[in-house]
């Protein structure tokens, strides 16, 4: 697995009024990748944005665009995702037809992942590996930004680094999402995690691009 940590911004936590001034801060950042949390009100009780808003900020930032889709349905709305710009499309285990949506993802010419929420145990994630270019473990229960991190999902992070870490299987990224400070992010990377999303803690740090050099660096 590789070694280099990546650092994602999640979108949700941002002032939607100002989001400019947010995109032009990332731009001359070190940043790795902008991180698109989509909401259906269904499989989480809350409504973020849709492809169209994606589509409206692709023209104003070559960063990968990282669309983690928390819908019941992700299937109906890949092609809309894909369209609008993603680069990564990730689904949930526990949303309807992940397989099939993981393979119309590939189809599609994009990166693919699956995400697994903190009621579900790590090895359910073995059926997917063939395919996925990330795994994705929620470290906060989905649906809204700013939780505290559950520290009991370390546990989930070390066994899927174990099992995506053999001599002979293909680079799978492994991510985790929600409540990341320089903390929280360092027990998720000493644990095995290679890829870190932060939403609020990273918006309110005062020199954005020192923030996540560190968190690099951890």
């Amino acid at each position: 697995m590789a070694n280099k940590i990546h650092i994602g911004l999640s979108l949700l936590s941002s002032d939607f009024f100002n989001i400019k001034d947010t995109i032009q801060k990332v731009n001359k950042s070190p940043l790795d990748f902008i991180h698109l949390d989509i909401m259906d009100g269904v499989f989480v009780p809350n409504i973020s944005f849709g492809s169209h808003f994606i589509k409206c900020l692709r023209p104003h930032t070559n960063k990968v665009f990282d669309v983690h889709l928390m819908l019941q349905n992700p299937y109906n709305y890949i092609r809309d995702f894909a369209n609008a710009g993603a680069d990564i499309i990730t689904i949930h285990h526990e949303a309807k037809n992940a397989i099939r949506s993981l393979k119309l993802i590939k189809s599609l010419g994009l990166k693919c992942g699956i995400a697994i929420n903190p009621e579900t145990s790590a090895s359910r994630i073995k059926k997917y590996l063939d395919i996925v270019d990330t795994v994705m473990v929620m470290t906060v229960h989905p649906g809204f930004g700013g939780q505290k991190f559950i520290s009991s999902q370390l546990d989930t992070i070390a066994q899927i680094s174990k099992l995506i870490s053999s001599p002979n299987s293909k680079t799978i990224r492994l991510q985790v999402d929600g409540g990341i400070n320089f903390d929280t992010a360092k027990l998720a990377i000493q644990s095995g995690a290679n890829s870190i999303v932060s939403g609020s803690f990273l918006l309110t740090q005062s020199n954005f691009a020192t923030a996540i050099n560190k968190l690099k660096k951890l």
